[in-house]
């Protein structure tokens, strides 16, 4: 995929990166040439300019390009270019970073997919400071099925994953440990400062719920 990128701060450089790494054709957009210089061994291109320029566009090949990322600092700047990209040069595949939670719930509805900053990361922080219960992440198109992230009791702590199942009826999706994503083996067990993500049925997760809140039952 060829991918354009505006703005190339902490996230727009990560991203690019990323890419790269995944043998994507990537191009960089941001106002300060000096911002590039985070890219270290960046392979992929480098343009100078407003990410809603046209002719600052047409250099980056966005008549060409599978997917944009306006990620900058500004939100007005953010929206701007991704409607740029989808509308007149019919990019599919855009999305936009927004601050503001209002205006990125706006976007959403208007086709305009926005990651919105301030909810995730006050939500991931609400998450290691209030762990208790269950919090859905997903829900299938059906409603049969939910993704949730479960806390479990400290005395869950040295026991298998596969008791966990087997207690609630879910299927341990993934967890995250020290900050990394792993799918469990069957040996896996849980470890404290584990964060679980457990597929349950939807009606169900009050249940897993109260079950993960107490001390595992004896086998």
């Amino acid at each position: 995929m060829h991918v354009v990128i505006m703005g190339c701060g902490r996230v727009g450089s990560a991203l690019a990166l990323s890419l790269q790494e995944h043998d994507h054709e990537v191009t960089v957009i941001d106002t300060n040439p000096d911002a590039f210089r985070r890219l270290g061994a960046f392979e992929g291109t480098t343009v100078t300019g407003v990410g809603f320029d046209r002719d600052v566009l047409r250099e980056a090949g966005i008549e060409r390009t599978d997917a944009f990322a306006a990620v900058s600092s500004g939100d007005n700047s953010n929206i701007l270019a991704a409607r740029v990209a989808r509308e007149n040069y019919g990019v599919s595949n855009v999305v936009a970073r927004i601050y503001d939670p209002g205006r990125a719930e706006v976007y959403q509805r208007l086709g305009i997919p926005t990651v919105a900053t301030v909810p995730w990361v006050a939500d991931q922080v609400l998450r290691r400071l209030l762990p208790q219960g269950a919090r859905s992440e997903y829900r299938d198109p059906s409603g049969e099925l939910s993704l949730v992230q479960v806390h479990l009791h400290r005395s869950w702590v040295g026991v298998r994953l596969t008791r966990v199942e087997a207690l609630t009826g879910g299927r341990v999706a993934f967890l995250d440990r020290f900050g990394r994503a792993e799918l469990p083996r069957p040996d896996t067990v849980h470890q404290d400062g584990d964060q679980v993500h457990l597929l349950v049925p939807t009606g169900r997760v009050g249940d897993v719920e109260a079950v993960l809140a107490a001390p595992p039952e004896e086998d």
